[in-house]
């Protein structure tokens, strides 16, 4: 029986911060003059308005270039009630916030659009924000993040030098500079141009940073902060790898459990850990393949990542499904979601395709040094540990990987977070979040101290706005009459099947990390 308590205090300890607590950042000068946003009709949607902000590449270096930030917003519906502008972020890194205005990513209710323009940015290195690019042909050639022995690490920091000067080249002097800490000074550009004295903002996942960052930087120039799924800036590598192998384990066990006290589940009455090990067996032997496409193999970590990704709504139903068909069972319900090649195989990408590439933003976040292949063996020992079905979190070990080789220092490396002098911020995740997971809502909830608010949902899935109406009510009476819950609050679990018709995550677009060519599509 699986102590949780005892767990979360062991992943409390493991998270602490690998450096001294750095001082909160100094204070932050009077903003220069923004010139206002030119807004246009966008050309995908002439409902919403478009619009770039002039930005340095280098805010510590302001004449050494600038490039345009991509902007859009949809009005408010009642402007003799407007509020002022709600900027939004949907995390990635490498998530479009002009996609998802443009899109309605999030389940903003009546109370909020008519209140608020809804606003959103490509951060600096993302898709109409001068992107990263990187070629598709050198993406497609990365290395399996599980190679442990010397000529296998070896062989992957020399990838990771390569695709990095790659990636250098195509996209310019901003390659060095997009980390979180350059991405809140856009915001509180973009914060100026839109005429709002204050900021109101909601970061879902890794746009919590963006949040939390702007709220030390820039605490009296907060209105309000609701930080969705919240990412804990003070982790070490041991740290982010056990809390995230922690995660993904946490969310396989509530699979499990659902499946094997579930009817609705296609393997109930099946020993689901036994038919996943034979899988992970499988994969690790390179014999595994798509149904249907005998020339992909699925490896190790594509199988992590497809049950995974089904964590996230969670499609417990859809997951189990697709597990059956690679197992060998029939083809999943039509609307399943799952990982599938790209109408090219990798290897066949073209010399001058390129991918953008968002990556580079977490190793410019994250120091997460790795000191040889032994120590990266003991790392992927210790997730497998904390993780005995799971291996670890997919996406912390294929960071992990990818940022190998990092030149020292980055540009924002880890601290505790401040908010010293701001309003109250409203933290939110849920229980059993399989990618932010809970301690590190705890754990930042704690940095902050009494200018955090922190709300348990008791249930799955990742994001909680918009999972019932307690969740709802609470955000929108914070982001409308700045009323923050009260300190413990907590909401009801809400079951998956109704928790994906309520809350649809955004689709992912573009090669997954770690998985060039593959992208998460519907059957």
């Amino acid at each position: 029986m699986r102590k949780p308590v005892l767990i979360l205090t062991a992943l409390l300890t493991l998270a602490a911060p690998a450096l001294p607590a750095l001082p909160a950042a100094a204070k932050a000068p009077a903003a220069a003059s923004t010139p206002a946003i030119a807004w246009a009709p966008c050309a995908e949607d002439p409902a919403v308005e478009c619009g770039t902000v002039t930005v340095p590449v280098d805010w510590d270096n302001p004449g050494s270039g600038t490039f345009e930030l991509a902007v859009a917003r949809r009005k408010a519906t009642d402007p003799a009630a407007r509020i002022g502008s709600l900027v939004i972020n949907p995390g990635g890194p490498g998530g479009s916030g002009v996609d998802g205005v443009l899109e309605q990513w999030f389940p903003f209710g009546p109370e909020v659009t008519s209140r608020f323009d809804v606003v959103g940015f490509d951060p600096r290195g993302v898709k109409r924000s001068h992107p990263i690019l990187c070629s598709a042909e050198l993406a497609a050639q990365t290395p399996d993040p599980f190679t442990t022995d010397r000529a296998g690490f070896e062989r992957r920091l020399a990838f990771n030098e390569r695709y990095r000067q790659d990636c250098r080249a195509r996209t310019g002097p901003l390659f060095d500079h997009v980390d979180t800490g350059s991405v809140v000074r856009d915001l509180d550009a973009l914060r100026a141009a839109l005429g709002d004295r204050k900021l109101t903002f909601y970061g879902t996942s890794y746009g919590t940073l963006i949040g939390q960052q702007y709220a030390d930087r820039y605490p009296h120039r907060v209105r309000a902060l609701a930080l969705d799924s919240t990412v804990d800036h003070t982790l070490d590598t041991a740290g982010w790898v056990g809390t995230g192998a922690w995660g993904a384990e946490d969310a396989f066990d509530e699979f499990v459990a659902w499946c094997d006290t579930s009817t609705d589940c296609v393997l109930h009455g099946t020993d689901v850990r036994a038919l996943w090990a034979g899988l992970m067996a499988k994969a690790e032997r390179g014999e595994l393949r798509f149904p249907g496409v005998p020339d992909v193999v699925v490896t190790k970590a594509l199988l992590m990542f497809q049950a995974f990704g089904g964590f996230y709504a969670p499609d417990w139903a859809g997951t189990a499904a697709v597990l059956r068909w690679i197992a060998g069972g029939t083809p999943p319900p039509a609307g399943t979601p799952l990982l599938t090649p790209t109408t090219k195989a990798p290897e066949a990408k073209a010399a001058d395709e390129v991918v953008n590439d968002a990556t580079q933003v977490l190793c410019q976040d994250f120091a997460l040094p790795v000191r040889d292949h032994r120590e990266y063996a003991r790392l992927l020992r210790a997730s497998a540990r904390i993780a005995p079905d799971m291996a670890g979190s997919p996406l912390s070990l294929t960071v992990l990987a990818a940022c190998l080789g990092q030149p020292a220092p980055v540009p924002n490396p880890q601290r505790r977070a401040h908010a010293d002098g701001s309003p109250t911020l409203l933290l939110a995740n849920t229980l059993h979040d399989p990618a932010t997971v809970y301690p590190w809502a705890l754990s930042l909830s704690r940095q902050i101290g009494r200018e955090a608010r922190l709300l348990t949902h008791e249930g799955w899935g990742h994001g909680v706005y918009g999972r019932g109406e307690c969740a709802t009510a609470i955000f929108d009476r914070y982001l409308v009459s700045l009323v923050p819950p009260r300190r413990g609050a907590h909401c009801p679990a809400v079951p998956p099947a109704q928790a994906r018709a309520l809350r649809t995550p955004p689709p992912f677009r573009g090669p997954l990390p770690g998985l060039p060519g593959f992208t998460l599509v519907t059957r």
